[in-house]
């Protein structure tokens, strides 16, 4: 009898499987090919089941969890003789009496130290190292949960020095691992409202400094960046860039507000020499009429041109006295007038440098685009124009492909550099009306008005295409940057943050079916 070839048994198995129309599964697969090969059919390994059974065994004593430990190996391993061994030494491992460590007795405690506890501690699992490691664990996250708990601080150092003995009491670190593990969740569990607890304030003071001040300008660039800082998910990254932010527009509205005091000032002052020398003129015009009615008198009694001599030299001399104080207050008025005209214009100048800097707490310092602040007012403010015309709005969503590879592979710097490439092609090939705003990390949103759901996906192929005209430079290298894309048009019931949501269910879909691509939604 000839001997078959594996490849002609093989061949013979999917005839098989076709004439009996049988599905090509791998268990339809196997029992077929034994057949036709002659040997006796080998059951799958049943992985899943045995890892069902070793979920359930107890785990009480550190001998069952080395068995346990050595179990699920021999699974992963699809190893029969080992799940075997594993399960027969597993039987010879059952839990010790529980005796009070305070209450135990040396002649109690003898046996405890010959049983399978001197087995387990000498297991790989249950090391000096891997103590060492949980010890390091546990001190790593001891700055999260703060220092206001003085039994909790005192009890972490417990069970660090326990952990560190050169042969710890593997029962004794047990039952205050599990001691620490409850007082730790009640630690964490105050943090974490803590924290809540402390946005909720500073929200609160934020929002109160904008109801108080006077003049919203003023004090819209800081409540902006701090209502952004402050807004869950918090990163370190995200809060070193709102400072630099917030530092810029502190320090930009203060000087402003600084000069416009002094302008306001200057102001103060010409309005109270103005009305000083109005007083003057006042004054000085009063007793030049008093002066011209005496003169009149006298000429009126004079009865010889001797006696009008004097008279009449009084009052060319009250006369030129009173022109030169007019034309002293006319120029002093006519140069307080002009110095007013350039601190107005000054005045104007600061305020519009105040909105300028104020509009910065909308904008993302690194592409440009707006943030998720100014995102919401345009937004809000495309909605309302649908709404009142009833006009068509796309939003796409946008999210450069393996942008964490370009990031691990060439550093941050490049990364940011290849955000701000994007941007910069985006806004090159958007329509004035749209609207590109930074919506997290490698994401950005692009508000399209006017726009039915196919000629939003248009733009955002065209966008593709060209990206691909566009070679992104990092140094010599040249990087082909594509991104994948979701599209959605704003329903008559739903608002703009449901649609972007669509879009951007779509850009995960269209992540998945291969990147590079537009979907719409």
């Amino acid at each position: 009898m000839d001997v078959k070839k594996p490849f002609e048994i093989a061949r013979e198995t999917l005839k098989q499987l076709t004439a009996r129309k049988m599905a090509p599964t791998p268990a339809n697969y196997q029992m077929i090919y034994s057949e036709v090969a002659g040997v006796a059919t080998e059951l799958p390994f049943p992985a899943d089941r045995l890892r069902d059974i070793a979920q359930a065994l107890p785990t009480k004593t550190p001998g069952q969890q080395k068995q346990r430990g050595l179990l699920d190996s021999a699974i992963r391993q699809l190893n029969w003789d080992g799940v075997k061994n594993a399960l027969m030494a597993y039987g010879g491992f059952s839990p010790p009496a529980v005796t009070p460590l305070c209450a135990a007795t040396p002649a109690s405690s003898a046996p405890l130290v010959e049983s399978p506890l001197s087995s387990a501690v000498a297991a790989p699992a249950l090391t000096a190292d891997f103590f060492e490691q949980i010890a390091r664990l546990i001190e790593y996250a001891l700055p999260a949960l703060g220092t206001d708990d003085e039994r909790f601080a005192e009890q972490t150092q417990l069970l660090l020095t326990a952990m560190r003995q050169p042969e710890p009491d593997v029962l004794a670190v047990k039952l205050m691992l599990s001691n620490f593990g409850n007082r730790l969740s009640f630690a964490a569990e105050d943090q974490a409202e803590i924290k809540v607890t402390l946005l909720k304030l500073l929200h609160l003071i934020i929002e109160n400094i904008g109801e108080l001040s006077l003049d919203d300008r003023w004090l819209t660039g800081q409540i902006e960046a701090l209502m952004t800082a402050s807004s869950p998910p918090l990163s370190l990254r995200r809060l070193d860039d709102v400072e630099r932010r917030l530092k810029d527009v502190i320090f930009k509205q203060t000087e402003a507000k600084g000069r416009a005091l002094e302008a306001q000032e200057e102001m103060r002052l010409m309005l109270s020499t103005f009305i000083e020398r109005l007083s003057q003129m006042t004054e000085s015009t009063s007793a030049y009429h008093g002066q011209m009615e005496e003169n009149a008198r006298l000429i009126e009694q004079a009865k010889t041109m001797a006696d009008i001599a004097p008279v009449l030299k009084e009052v060319v001399g009250a006369t030129r006295t009173m022109a030169h104080d007019s034309l002293t207050a006319r120029d002093e008025l006519r140069g307080m007038r002009e110095k007013a005209q350039t601190t107005e214009a000054e005045l104007v100048k600061l305020h519009q440098e105040l909105d300028r800097v104020s509009a910065l707490a909308r904008h993302d310092p690194l592409t440009g685009a707006l943030n998720r602040k100014g995102l919401d007012e345009a937004l809000d403010r495309e909605v309302s124009n649908v709404r009142r015309k009833e006009s068509p709005l796309c939003m796409a969503m946008l999210d450069i492909d393996n942008f964490k590879t370009l990031n691990d592979t060439l550093g941050h710097a490049t990364g940011d550099a290849a955000l701000t490439h994007l941007a910069t092609v985006t806004r090159e090939a958007m329509r004035p009306q749209d609207t590109l705003a930074r919506y997290g990390g490698e994401e950005f949103v692009i508000l399209l008005p006017d726009t039915p759901l196919d000629k939003g996906i248009e733009a955002m192929t065209r966008l593709q295409r060209e990206l691909t005209k566009r070679f992104f430079l990092a140094g010599t290298e040249k990087i082909l940057i594509t991104f994948s894309a979701g599209v959605a048009q704003m329903a008559a019931n739903e608002s703009g943050v449901e649609a972007i949501k669509r879009a951007d269910q779509a850009m995960y879909l269209a992540k998945r079916s291969g990147k590079n691509r537009v979907l719409g939604s």
